[in-house]
């Protein structure tokens, strides 16, 4: 249920449905209130309130500087927008890890807070107790395994993650373990596209992959990248549907020069 009320045409179940039936799921990010809307005409299956807002929206280089109340807040805008698709909420940094009890209060808050439908925290076996007791709340959890950005500091670099055959096979351990507890999809991030085939084809539950390839159930971009209105981040797997960055930079300035010649408003535009 949404904070409105209203029950959401996509749920958990809506998408385990689409996986058994061979339907492909798309997914994009959302962190405001007008963004989320037209998402959700569009027809969007879910919308993820994603940490990257600390990078698109906030301007960090990483994502773990963004607070628990601060993705409340795009959760809330965002929640109030949607009548259709699910919206899946990331838990940020240090609300999860290493602290089960401190896990549940932070996923019950955005559960409560925002009306959000599910929540959505990285890792596999090390973060199994956080899972299993949010599961226990009654709040579906969504899975994220491969490259995660939570963990910059320990890997060191963006690069393809499970190249090598040990952390590949521990991947797929990571992710039948989410399956196993409960997790009702999981999201699998810049991992060799063999791999991601193999996960989701092992797997009951949906896997939604960024930069795992085409094998997978279903595929997330962040909507910033693939409308161009971040230009910096090029990696291989994004795919640019539109180049708003550079049209928002004309338009501004049009407006800019219109302003400095006193051609707006003209007295159409005037009361």
């Amino acid at each position: 249920m949404s904070v409105q009320g209203k029950s959401r045409v996509v749920t958990t179940h809506v998408l385990q449905t689409m996986k058994d039936r061979g339907e492909r799921i798309s997914m994009l990010t959302g962190y405001d209130y007008s963004m989320a809307s037209l998402l959700d005409q569009a027809g969007v299956d879910v919308i993820l309130v994603g940490d990257s807002a600390a990078n698109v929206v906030a301007g960090f280089q990483s994502t773990l500087p963004i607070t628990l109340n601060q993705m409340i807040y795009h959760a809330s805008s965002v929640v109030r927008a949607v009548k259709r698709a699910l919206v899946v909420v990331d838990m940020p940094f240090g609300t999860y890890q290493g602290d089960s009890h401190q896990a549940l209060q932070s996923a019950i808050r955005i559960m409560k807070e925002s009306g959000a439908d599910a929540i959505k925290l990285e890792g596999g076996k090390e973060v199994v107790e956080s899972v299993r007791r949010i599961l226990s709340a009654g709040i579906p959890v969504m899975g994220h395994l491969g490259l995660t950005p939570q963990s910059i500091n320990r890997f060191g670099t963006y690069v393809v993650r499970a190249t090598e055959e040990e952390e590949a096979d521990r991947l797929v351990d990571d992710a039948q373990l989410l399956e196993a507890e409960g997790c009702f999809a999981i999201v699998l991030e810049k991992i060799p596209a063999k791999l991601g085939q193999e996960v989701a084809r092992k797997l009951r539950i949906p896997i939604i992959g960024i930069g795992a390839g085409g094998g997978v159930d279903g595929q997330v971009l962040v909507t910033h990248d693939m409308l161009g209105i971040t230009q910096e981040f090029s990696p291989r797997f994004l795919r640019r549907y539109a180049a708003l960055g550079e049209e928002m930079l004309q338009a501004f300035q049009h407006y800019i020069d219109d302003v400095k010649r006193g051609d707006f408003p003209n007295e159409r535009e005037q009361y």
